[in-house]
């Protein structure tokens, strides 16, 4: 198993973007308490800004940040990093009806639902891995041909 393997299997890194510090700080701690590496940003110019420096399994980000689609724009930018990070948008104000938003990610997770929270986390971590690991099989099978 190369080290970057065993890196990702031992401590997921996580970027969660959440304009509230209070939402912010009480998920990133609980992130943390569960195991998970935890970077933060405040904005959605600071979260593209540490994708861009930093490779991360899964970015959670909060659907309104300084603008109501700055949440999907986050994704959207994540989306397009080579890492391909699995994606969610977080929300402390949100509706029944409201579990899958358009094509811009997997689950739209409510902070108030701690364990169905890590649950959806270790789950969407664990998608991108196996996600992962396939294309590299791909890609090393096309390369023995």
């Amino acid at each position: 198993m190369s080290s970057s393997n065993a890196r990702e299997l031992a401590l997921a890194r996580v970027l969660l973007v959440d304009d509230d510090p209070t939402a912010r700080l009480t998920l990133e701690t609980l992130l943390k308490a569960s195991g998970y590496h935890v970077d933060s940003a405040a904005s959605a110019a600071e979260a593209v800004g540490r994708m861009d420096e930093g490779e991360y399994e899964l970015v959670l980000s909060d659907l309104h940040l300084e603008s109501p689609d700055a949440g999907y724009k986050v994704l959207a930018h994540a989306k397009m990093m080579d890492y391909e990070p699995a994606t969610a948008l977080i929300s402390s104000s949100w509706s029944e009806g409201q579990s899958q938003v358009g094509d811009s990610c997997e689950v739209l997770i409510a902070p108030e639902e701690v364990p169905e929270l890590l649950t959806k986390v270790a789950d969407l971590i664990a998608e991108r891995a196996t996600r992962r690991m396939a294309r590299e099989l791909r890609h090393g099978y096309a390369l023995s041909i």
